[in-house]
């Protein structure tokens, strides 16, 4: 694929700190040569890892994309607490955590396993009075935001530094996450080093899974400048990302000019492919019939 071409499809960046997912998009569109990218499941300034984008008709799968569970490697320091419960923001409370032993550490991750209420970070995306809560705080107001149910299926502990920090009194943790669309990890690191007594913030943080894409799926922006192209074209990422009907010839004509097809009892949104092997639409079983939900095909 050259830098004019706009083939469709997903491109899976493994995204650099210091980038916004706009940040990101605004790149692709220079090195694929198209102003047709959006991205799906934004990531922080701060935090790596990867970010699902779409391509020409690849953008329109974003919205029905099943990015409902998603996986994190990061570092939680204890010993310090901060207004955005991460390093960017300024320390408001500190501790000596090198008391803090392992069993502790795990005890705590415990008790914020599984389904749980958890209250998003104040610098988080979420709307106050028509206003995201991020620029409340960066104007000097105070925010408080009501916890919201959240399923973190895994906090477990990979390794752990000591004498961190001029003191020697904070403690770095490495985690692995997995959960819930909606959970904060920053909220996690807070809640976690508050449990404990010692307070506690994000200093890293990564994704590795979003949905069916992994880091294995992912490129770098380098490896993109040298060798552009898709991650998976529009055919290979909907069959990672839904499941998958066959149809014949006559079925695949009805459904490319957005007509129904009698029902197969297929749950949720599913992928229909043509005899040639290429996808046609995303269709969802109502009313007795396979409905389209977007038509990927042109007729």
């Amino acid at each position: 694929m050259t830098a004019t071409t706009t083939a469709s499809g997903l491109v899976v960046v493994a995204k650099p700190g210091g980038f916004t997912s706009h940040d990101v998009v605004a790149r692709l569109r220079r090195i694929l040569g198209t102003r047709k990218v959006g991205h799906a499941g934004t990531l922080d300034p701060m935090a790596t890892g990867v970010l699902v984008c779409g391509v020409g008709r690849g953008t329109k799968l974003l919205g029905h994309l099943a990015l409902d569970t998603k996986a994190y490697t990061a570092t939680v320091r204890l010993g310090a607490a901060t207004t955005t419960d991460d390093a960017e923001g300024e320390v408001v409370s500190e501790a000596d955590a090198s008391g803090v032993g392992d069993d502790a550490v795990r005890a705590g991750m415990a008790a914020l396993t599984g389904a749980i209420e958890q209250v998003p970070s104040s610098v988080s995306a979420i709307k106050v009075d028509g206003k995201r809560a991020y620029a409340l705080v960066r104007a000097g107001e105070r925010v408080e935001l009501a916890a919201r149910p959240v399923t973190v299926s895994d906090f477990t502990l990979l390794a752990r530094r000591d004498g961190i920090g001029a003191d020697g009194g904070r403690v770095d943790l490495d985690v692995s996450v997995e959960c819930s669309s909606g959970t904060y990890v920053r909220a996690l690191a807070r809640d976690l080093g508050a449990g404990l007594g010692v307070g506690g913030h994000l200093t890293a943080l990564r994704r590795t899974r979003v949905g069916p894409f992994t880091l294995a799926h992912a490129r770098t922006l380098e490896q993109l400048e040298a060798d552009p192209g898709l991650s998976l074209s529009l055919d290979e990422a909907v069959a990672v990302a839904f499941a998958r009907r066959d149809v014949d010839g006559e079925l695949a004509a009805d459904l490319s000019h957005g007509r129904p097809l009698p029902p197969v009892d297929l749950p949720g949104t599913y992928g229909v492919f043509g005899p040639d092997g290429a996808v046609i639409a995303l269709v969802a079983e109502r009313e007795g019939r396979a409905r389209p939900v977007v038509v990927l095909a042109p007729a």
